[in-house]
């Protein structure tokens, strides 16, 4: 098939197709349309960016829009792994669905479900859902799931890596038996193999070289030291070449954190992270697809199903966990035959998994090894805002320091005893106790000896019994060897730590010789 038109669509998916530009297939796309307009079972493996959510979308949209039912009950399921991937296959699917007189809706955690329970009340022909939140639905009544006809799985791999297996079954016991199904994955590990097996009847299998790399993505490694990361990064942007950046973190607190770091440093930057709000993750994605932000610094959720049109490179701050989510990542520039560009900083412990896509590269890796100096260089005259601290790991990087007073912890080190609540009765912290000089200075304290002669003591100087006298409170116990508050039991942590417990306690102390 060489064409959107030898698969016949109805005049208006076509006329929608070409209002949008589509005009040749992808080779997912070719082999995998007329299967499903037939009713078959199907599995397809293609790489990421290759057009799986059409190849799957436009013929159930032929199915629906020729055989249309009145009462708009659920007749195609589609399961997603993050609200991200499902929010944009139904954004995909609404481009068609109002000229089919069809309706499309979406359920996904993070937000109220109340918006999406009175979608579903008034009618719904396609319904794409997390599967968390589609079991909530399910299980509370809130939709009807027996006249669903097909069931597509997009991102198997990723829904059985974050391990929606049991939910996913539990789904499937509240569809019709007779049904058509379908997986679409970019990788097969053994657990989408046995899901496939117990889930697909016959099914037609698609590969589409899904286990090479993308070809017209270049790829770059930088050999760096954690330290200097950052000023690398910010080298790196500096020079211009970029459209739009993709820059993957390890942790929700360092994509966090750098994206404040870059929108500091001037540029236009936002973070897409876990610990953030469905608006706002939402607010965050829809102004760098707009171009409101030309930097989105984000987790390993951004690394499937995410299509940004004209994203230009792919920065692994941090490594991968291993070579198929380095697919995954650098998937998101150079699709639809477009070219991109993947930068990863790779460290001293990184070695391995670099050799490990070296071959799976092909050999295809430009491997870079940045001046120190000059990188130190940079820093000193781009970023002297900013001051040496400590990432997540326990390792060196750089953040912002707050109005440094060269302490290396900035404003916030000078603030922080002050406005730390303490209980009454504590002892003073750090700074605000006198120093030894100010301390000999104190009034000493007259009291009396044996002689009926007055001595002078320092107060720091002051047992206890003498403290108890001067305060007219000879034969008390009131006041421990810390100088404040009741007395203590003694304990044997007390006695190893050498601190004195209160005289009249040791004899009903267990743990005090007899």
């Amino acid at each position: 098939m060489s064409s959107f038109d030898d698969f016949k669509f109805s005049p208006s998916i076509a006329a929608t197709l070409k209002k949008l530009g589509y005009t040749t297939p992808t080779p997912i796309q070719q082999q995998s349309i007329k299967p499903i307009l037939d009713g078959k079972d199907l599995l397809g493996l293609a790489q990421t960016g290759t057009g799986k959510t059409a190849a799957f979308t436009l013929p159930i949209l032929q199915q629906l829009g020729a055989d249309k039912d009145k009462k708009h009950r659920i007749r195609a399921l589609i399961l997603a792994p993050t609200r991200e991937l499902a929010e944009q296959t139904h954004s995909y699917l609404e481009k068609f669905t109002r000229p089919l007189n069809l309706f499309s809706g979406v359920a996904y955690g993070g937000v109220s479900r109340s918006a999406q329970v009175n979608k579903l009340r008034r009618g719904v022909d396609i319904l794409v859902a997390c599967p968390g939140r589609l079991l909530d639905l399910a299980n509370d009544r809130c939709l009807d799931l027996r006249n669903v006809q097909t069931l597509i799985l997009d991102e198997a791999d990723q829904m059985l890596d974050q391990g929606f297996l049991p939910d996913i079954r539990r789904i499937i016991g509240k569809l019709p038996k007779e049904r058509q199904n379908l997986v679409f994955s970019a990788t097969m590990p053994r657990e989408v193999h046995n899901l496939v097996d117990d889930l697909l009847k016959k099914p037609m299998v698609v590969e589409i070289e899904y286990k090479k790399a993308v070809k017209n993505i270049r790829h770059s490694f930088y050999r760096i030291p954690v330290s200097h990361k950052t000023a690398l990064l910010k080298s790196l942007l500096a020079g211009g070449s970029m459209a739009s950046a993709l820059v993957f973190t390890r942790t929700k607190m360092k994509a966090k954190r750098l994206a404040l770091q870059l929108e500091q440093a001037g540029y236009s930057a936002t973070s897409l992270q876990g610990n953030l709000s469905q608006g706002q993750r939402q607010r965050a994605l829809d102004g760098f697809k707009k171009g409101t932000f030309k930097i989105l610094v984000a987790t390993d959720i951004a690394s499937r199903g995410l299509d940004v049109e004209n994203l230009s490179h792919v920065i692994n701050f941090d490594m991968p966990e291993n070579e198929e989510v380095y697919t995954h990542r650098t998937g998101r520039t150079g699709r639809a035959g477009r070219s991109g560009e993947a930068w990863t900083f790779a460290t001293e412990k990184d070695v391995r998994l670099v050799r490990n896509l070296q071959r799976q590269l092909e050999g295809k890796v430009a491997l870079n090894k940045p001046e120190l100096a000059s990188l130190k260089e940079f820093y000193t005259a781009q970023a002297s805002s900013y001051t040496e601290g400590h990432d997540d790991n326990g390792s060196r990087s750089f953040r912002p320091a707050r109005n440094n007073n060269g302490n290396g912890r900035g404003q916030k080190a000078a603030s922080f005893d002050a406005r730390r609540p303490r209980k009454p009765g504590a002892r003073p912290t750090q700074a605000a106790r006198p120093t030894q000089a100010a301390r000999n200075q104190d009034q000493p304290l007259s009291t009396t000896n044996g002689e009926g002669t007055s001595s002078e003591q320092p107060r720091r100087n002051r047992r206890p019994s003498q403290q108890n006298q001067a305060n007219g409170q000879q034969g008390k116990s009131e006041r421990n060897a810390f100088g404040g508050g009741h007395a203590k039991p003694s304990s044997p942590i007390n006695k190893r730590k050498g601190k004195r417990s209160s005289r009249h306690n040791q004899n009903d102390n267990p743990y005090m010789p007899s």
